[in-house]
This record gives C-alpha cells, sequence and structure tokens, in this order.
C-alpha cells in the first residue's frame, strides 16, 4: 500500500468527525510527510458533500412553525424533518409543561423543573430544525413572508427585525389573557399564563406575608394584605386556589405564625358553579372540599373594576354592587387571540370572528398552506345539513330517489368519518347504529326513504357540533395529527386515504382529526384530587391525586424534567416548600 493510498483511506475513515480531531490527525502524522495531504484531501471531499446537502436542501419545502407550545412542540417531535426545511421562531426558548404552573406558583414545583429548551429538542433531531428566538409580527400570506422582531431587551448590536419565508405555515402560538376589558385587570392583577406569571406570583404572595408581619400595621390591614382572590372558578383558578391553601396551611403558618387566622383565599366565579365543564359530580365535590378548608366560594358574581385596593363586582342575583379589599388578585377567566393573529385574520377574510377559523384538517380558511392549531385556532366543522342533497345522491346508486338500508349502510363510515357530529347524536339519542334513523313519523322501521325522509333523519345532528376546548390535550393532538399529514403528503397524494368527498369526485387526501378526549384533572389540595375518566368514569380522592402525579409525571417532555418534577414533589414532603423570595 503506498502514503499516498493510505491517507486516502484514513482521511475517509476520519471525515466524519469535528475539525479539532481532523487536525489531531494532522499533527500526529506531520513526520511522516503525508499529514498535510491527508487533511487537505478530507476538506475537499467535506466541502462536496456539503454542496451536495445544501442542493438537497434547496428542493425542500420550507415549514416555518411560530410557537413552542403544546402544538408545536408535538408537531417537531413527529415531523419527518428531512424531508423539509424547518424553521421554528418563538419569544421563549424553551418549551413550559403549563398543567403545573400553579404548582410553581407555590414552591411545589420549581420553575426550571417544567422547562425543557427547545434547542435540547432540537439537538435530538440531529439539529436539522433551525430555531429563532423572536416573535411574530405580521404574516404576509399573499407573498408567504413572515415579518419577526428580536423583542429581548439588551445592548447587542444588530437589527432586531428580520423576514421568513415559507412554503407552509404552522401557527401554534397559543393565545393570551382575556380580561374582557374590564377596567383596572391589566394594571393590578396577576395572571397565570406563562412560567413569569408563576414565578411572579410566588413571589407577591411572599411579600404579602412580609408585609403583614410588619409592626405598626393594624389587624385590619393585615387581613387586606392576606386576602388572597382568584378571579375564575375553571381548573386553573381552583387548582391554584388549592396549592396555595396547601402552601399556607402546611408551610407558611408555621413562618408566619403571628397572621396564621389572618388569611383568607376567595374565589369569584361568574357561573353558578366552579369546575362548571366538569362533571356536577365533581363540581359540588370541589365545591363541598373548598368550604371545608375555609377557602370561600362566591359564584354568580362578575368581577366590574379592579383597583389597586379594591376589587368592585356585581352580585347576579340581588344586582348589588359590592366592593372587597385585597392583597393580591389572579385573574384566570379565559383567553383570547393574539394581536398579530387577529391582523392576519382581517386580510384573509375573518375579521369578525374571535379565533382563527380552520377546517377539519385544520387548514387556515381562506388561506392556501397555511395550517393552525391550538388555543389560537378553533375547527369550524361542516354541517351535515350543508352536504345533504349531495350525500344522498352519492348514496342513491341507481338514482330511483329512494336509499335503501343497504345503500345508506355504504356510505355510513363515510359519513361518520366526516361528520363526527352524526356520531354524537347517536350516542345522545342511545342508538346503536345510524340505519336506526330509518324511521317514519310514527317510529316504525322503514325499507327506504326519499330526500326528505333523509333530512329528516339527520337534520338534528348538528346541534352536537361543539368547540374543542382550548387545553394541552388538544394541543398536543393536534400537533401530533399534523406531523403524520405531513409526513404522508408525499404517499398520498395519489393514493388519499380519508372520505368520501360528497361535493366532487374521488376521497379526501387526510382523514380529518378527530379529538380523543383522555380525562382532565382537578387536583383540589390537601393530597386529593377529582378525575373525569373516558366511559362516564369520575374519580376523587387521595387515590385520584396519586394517579395525576404518575399521569403529569410521565408526560413530562423528556427523562430531564421527568426527575426534576419527581425529585421536586419528593422534596416538598420531606423538607416542604422554599418560602424564599428569589
Amino acid at each position: 500500500m503506498t502514503i499516498l493510498s493510505f491517507f486516502t483511506r484514513a482521511s475517509r475513515a476520519f471525515n466524519g468527525y469535528p475539525s479539532s480531531s481532523k487536525l489531531l490527525l494532522l499533527c500526529t502524522l506531520s513526520l511522516s510527510g503525508g499529514g498535510v495531504v491527508a487533511y487537505s484531501e478530507a476538506q475537499v471531499d467535506a466541502s462536496k458533500t456539503s454542496v451536495q446537502v445544501n442542493e438537497k436542501d434547496c428542493k425542500k419545502k420550507r415549514v416555518v412553525v411560530l410557537g413552542t407550545g403544546w402544538a408545536g412542540i408535538s408537531f417537531l417531535k413527529d415531523l419527518d424533518v428531512s424531508a423539509y426545511d424547518v424553521q421554528v421562531v418563538s419569544p421563549r426558548n424553551y418549551f413550559a409543561f403549563t398543567p403545573l404552573l400553579p404548582s410553581v406558583t407555590c414552591g411545589t414545583v420549581e420553575a426550571r423543573s417544567i422547562v425543557e429548551p427547545v434547542r435540547n429538542i432540537i439537538k435530538k433531531r440531529n439539529g436539522e430544525i433551525q430555531f429563532w428566538e423572536a416573535e411574530c409580527m405580521k404574516i404576509d400570506a399573499a407573498n408567504k413572508k413572515l415579518l419577526c422582531r428580536y423583542t429581548v431587551e439588551n445592548n447587542l448590536v444588530g437589527n432586531d427585525e428580520f423576514s421568513l419565508e415559507y412554503d407552509y405555515l404552522v401557527i401554534a402560538v397559543g393565545a393570551q389573557v382575556n380580561t374582557f376589558n374590564t377596567p383596572g385587570v391589566l394594571e393590578n392583577c396577576h395572571f397565570l399564563k406563562e412560567l413569569e406569571d408563576a414565578q411572579k406570583i410566588r413571589r407577591t404572595v411572599i411579600d404579602c406575608f412580609e408585609k403583614a408581619v410588619l409592626p405598626g400595621l393594624s389587624e385590619e390591614e393585615r387581613r387586606i394584605n392576606l386576602h388572597f382572590v382568584i378571579v375564575g372558578g375553571g381548573p386553573t383558578g381552583v387548582e391554584f386556589a388549592a396549592e396555595l391553601h396547601d402552601f399556607v396551611q402546611e408551610d407558611l403558618v408555621n413562618l408566619y405564625p403571628s397572621v396564621k387566622d389572618m388569611v383568607k383565599i376567595t374565589v369569584i366565579q361568574s357561573g353558578d358553579h366552579i369546575l362548571n365543564m366538569f362533571d356536577e359530580r365533581i363540581s359540588s365535590f370541589a365545591e363541598q372540599k373548598f368550604q371545608r378548608d375555609g377557602i370561600e366560594v362566591q359564584t354568580g358574581s362578575r368581577v366590574i373594576s379592579v383597583s389597586d385596593k379594591e376589587i368592585t363586582m356585581k352580585l347576579k342575583a340581588k344586582g348589588e354592587i359590592c366592593s372587597v379589599p385585597h392583597g393580591l388578585v389572579v385573574w384566570s377567566t379565559g383567553v383570547e387571540t393574539r394581536p398579530f393573529v387577529k391582523d392576519f385574520m382581517g386580510k384573509i377574510g375573518q375579521a369578525n370572528r374571535r379565533v382563527l377559523a380552520t377546517d377539519e384538517w385544520l387548514r387556515v380558511k381562506g388561506c392556501e398552506d397555511v395550517y393552525a392549531l391550538g388555543d389560537c385556532a378553533t375547527i369550524n366543522q361542516r354541517k351535515v345539513m350543508e352536504d345533504i342533497a349531495a350525500i344522498f345522491k352519492a348514496a342513491d346508486k341507481d338514482n330511483s330517489g329512494f336509499l335503501t338500508v343497504e345503500e345508506f349502510k355504504d356510505v355510513i363510515d363515510d359519513i361518520l368519518e366526516r361528520y363526527p357530529q352524526v356520531e354524537h347524536y347517536l350516542k345522545s339519542k342511545h342508538l346503536r347504529d345510524v340505519t336506526d334513523l330509518m324511521k317514519d313519523s310514527e317510529g316504525n322501521d322503514i325499507d327506504e326513504v326519499d330526500i326528505e325522509g333523509f333530512k329528516l333523519a339527520l337534520c338534528q345532528a348538528d346541534s352536537q357540533v361543539k368547540n374543542l376546548p382550548a387545553t394541552a390535550q388538544v394541543a398536543a393532538q393536534q400537533g401530533a395529527y399534523l406531523s403524520k399529514c405531513f409526513n404522508r403528503k408525499s404517499k398520498w397524494k395519489d393514493n388519499p386515504e380519508g372520505p368520501r368527498r360528497f361535493r366532487g369526485s374521488g376521497r379526501h387526501q387526510f382523514h380529518p382529526f378527530q379529538y380523543k378526549h383522555l380525562g382532565q384533572f382537578a387536583p383540589l389540595g390537601g393530597e386529593q384530587a377529582a378525575a373525569e375518566l373516558p366511559g362516564d368514569w369520575v374519580s376523587v380522592g387521595r387515590s385520584t391525586q396519586w394517579l395525576w402525579y404518575s399521569v403529569y409525571a410521565s408526560k413530562q417532555v423528556s427523562w430531564r424534567t421527568r426527575v426534576l418534577v419527581v425529585s421536586d414533589w419528593t422534596r416538598r414532603f420531606i423538607f416542604g416548600r422554599d418560602s424564599s423570595r428569589i
């Protein structure tokens, strides 16, 4: 073997190593006189490979993802990044496990335990995803461009604004807190939507106790400082109230014994019950639990203004207006669309909507190659009555003007998939099959129906159309669904897998998105929780709390955060919560 051939083989063997390793090879072999040859050849081969990769990347479709929340990260984790040029834009360079935000407010879990840096997630995908820490300011759908801006305030040099082009755009930016234009909310309330919000609440709770124990304050002033008000009786508000009660009773009363009897927690709810989106059994259990714990629940009350010292509300039952002094107010009443998404909606004919509307495949209506998922969008489910004539015509194969049971059965699967509200309607009426709808006006079974009878059978199905809740579970499922669609785009372009097109010919390219409800939890403090599980199962008590622990630990985005969260729970059991103001 010649020296040249030896170095040629050696350069090929080390071509995949970083330049530092190649430099080491150069230094080691330089005494033989062939080191320069070996390193130079490796560099040439690497440049050729780089050119080939760049040429290949130029052919890839560019996918830009806005947001690193549940929807965005779920989409990125399952996407075949080798098929696309993927770029991610978000003002936060981390993913936060938002269901544990109430735990962060009281130190049950530390803030860094529930976040995973986005670049860690990208690294696991072999670095084939580019991330830009910036905020999208404007979407130019006509030219498929985005205007973005670096929003962190500092003295670093360079232009903060830049633009990006896209072939496909995935909007997964979530939503912002909805104040309902209530005076004083933005200035005087805390929110619980982002990780920074939870950290701010934690500091303020400690501030309230430290101020309350200062000498020279009257008892009334101490009570005002220790009055914690939560506006909103949904899952977030209820869980925060429960966490705060545990923090006070298990830790703070031992540290601030002089004011232990002055603490008051109040939950204000505009509806008749808290947790009204849960089964009524859970709602009732939560109200009874809060009553035993001394947490005051004021239902039927609407907040009309908030000042730095008082919160003013209207009691619906009596029509009276009353004001209550407070030390801290947490506003948790719902979400609304972000400003740049509202601007985008105005440009595509959705200015009159509250949320960005998509079809059943998560494609934004009125805009090509743009998808929206999570809290920033809602699926505009097509009504079955809009296509009733086309469905009847497609099913009536012999054009007799009547639809037999067998003809109906031939299109049943496509109807149930394309219009899921039909299946919900059947369940609400306790019917086993769609063919059970084929009855005459007196309720007797019939062998065939005309168009009017067909309309009569399905006319009430659209009443079961419901918007999906703005939860992490929905967003995560949508992200996983859309990534599968992107992975199959080329495969199913000529071989569609979706339901039949009743208006037109052929089939839809993909199956429409279908949400599968896996249940929901409501931690209520005192190591007790309530859970609503599939199949109309309801579970409450301590065993449910341990189920909550196991589920939330398993749902962590990485083993790092999983270990950190479990260790935080263990630390709290042994040492209690940390009350330091950091």
